[in-house]
């Protein structure tokens, strides 16, 4: 069986001489009351025939309803291997964007399990800036890598 790949975007900015990076949080019941560590960067999977770089930019705007520049610059970071086995791969950009106006696309789940019962939630529940020290205890784990080659990335 192939690993599952996703494909995101890294978005940042320089706010008061800090580097902000843009992190999404899950929505739906499991990860309602959880914080440290269970922020991302917006991404989703994609198929093998599809372009990487077009998914990131698709799941971006599905996960905040923001749309970025094609003329935004595209920095493709080294992809990182998640927890499941699941690839991810990253490209970082410049960008702003108002983290209280996002809006998310909607799932299905059975909520509570087993009681037959569906229910929609946001994909993403919500959004927002951190410096990069804050993202670091923010972000998933197994995503920390990308903040670390983006500092290495702005310091070139």
């Amino acid at each position: 069986m192939m690993n599952k790949k996703s494909a995101g975007l890294l978005l940042y900015r320089f706010h008061k001489e800090v580097t902000e990076v843009f992190l999404v949080h899950p929505g739906g019941p499991f990860w309602k009351n959880k914080d440290e560590g269970s922020w991302s960067v917006p991404k989703g999977e994609y198929e093998g025939h599809e372009d990487p770089l077009l998914t990131a930019k698709r799941e971006f705007k599905e996960e905040t309803g923001v749309s970025l520049n094609e003329e935004n610059v595209f920095v493709p970071l080294s992809p990182q291997k998640q927890k499941g086995g699941k690839i991810v791969y990253v490209w970082a950009t410049e960008g702003n964007l108002d983290a209280s106006k996002i809006e998310s696309n909607l799932f299905k789940m059975e909520w509570p399990p087993h009681s037959g019962k569906m229910h929609e939630f946001p994909e993403i529940d919500r959004g927002d800036w951190f410096s990069v020290e804050e993202a670091m205890g923010k972000i998933n784990p197994a995503q920390r890598g990308f903040l670390l080659e983006l500092v290495e990335y702005l310091k070139s």
